[in-house]
Order: structure tokens, then C-alpha cells, then sequence
């Protein structure tokens, strides 16, 4: 794991890898949570997370769905939905002068009987959207509606 001065210097000096989980339930609503740390703070966003040196994309799916959404989701299970780009004017350590830069492994997976009565990390609650509600709403994150923007 990095010292926080480490990743403060990659995060400054290069872009991060990550996964976002674009969960279905079988309603066909999609799960968003309300950011509580930057970047994205204050937006609902698709869970996710960066993945990890030495990590790979099998565990990190595993792990960020433990973490996430409290349950371990095989990785057989996700379908890729494909690559994207996330720049942000502002960083996770509040520090002036850099943004973040993410290139992300969009991922989708269906999921039945989910409980999301627990806390969570970087979210301050979850919650079921549609994929127009998604669209429509000024609170979820840009970088969040473009994967269920018609292409």
C-alpha cells in the first residue's frame, strides 16, 4: 500500500486505473451513491474504485464489490460496457494545484436481494434510479449519466 505521499505524487504526476459497477436489480433500476469524498463530492455516482498495484482485474472486481455493495460478486459475472476517461479539478486530498485523472473499466452486473442497510466508505446512502431518472436528474454526476447515455 502507498504512503499517503506517494499517492498524493501519482495521483499528481499520472492517471489512475479504476472500475465503476453499473449494478441492474431485476426492477431494471440501476444503483448510485451520494459521494462523500472527493473527487465527485455531493453527486450520486455508480459505485467503484481504483485498482490496486499487483491487482488484478479479477480481484479488483471482487474486492471493490465486497467493498461497495457489502457482496462479494464472481467475476464471471461482470459484462464490459467499455473504457472511459473522468478528469477532475480537484483531488481526494484537498490540495490546490492538481486534479485527478482516471481511466475507467465500466462493468455491468445484475444483482438480486441486495441489502444497503449498512454504512459504507464513500457514500453517504444508496439509492435505485432508472436509467431516465439517471439522465434527467441534476444531482447525479456527468461522468455517471454517460454510461447510460444513448450512444
Amino acid at each position: 500500500m502507498l504512503s499517503e505521499a506517494d499517492f498524493v505524487h501519482v495521483v499528481r504526476s499520472a492517471p489512475l486505473v479504476s472500475i465503476d459497477l453499473l449494478i441492474k436489480n431485476k426492477a431494471g433500476q440501476y444503483l448510485l451513491g451520494l459521494r462523500t469524498n472527493a473527487p465527485a463530492r455531493g453527486s450520486w455516482f455508480v459505485p467503484g474504485g481504483r485498482i490496486l498495484k499487483n491487482e488484478s482485474l479479477q480481484q479488483a472486481k471482487r474486492r471493490l464489490s465486497k467493498i461497495e455493495i457489502g457482496k462479494e460478486i464472481s467475476p464471471e459475472s461482470f459484462s464490459f460496457v467499455g473504457v472511459y476517461e473522468h478528469f477532475y479539478p480537484d483531488n481526494t486530498f484537498r490540495l490546490d494545484g492538481f486534479g485527478t485523472h482516471y481511466v475507467v473499466l465500466a462493468f455491468s452486473i445484475d444483482v438480486q436481494g441486495l441489502s444497503l442497510d449498512r454504512p459504507f466508505e464513500q457514500h453517504a446512502k444508496f439509492k435505485w434510479f432508472s436509467r431516465e431518472d439517471i439522465l434527467n436528474s441534476d444531482l447525479v454526476h456527468a461522468y455517471s449519466k454517460a454510461y447510460f447515455a444513448p450512444k
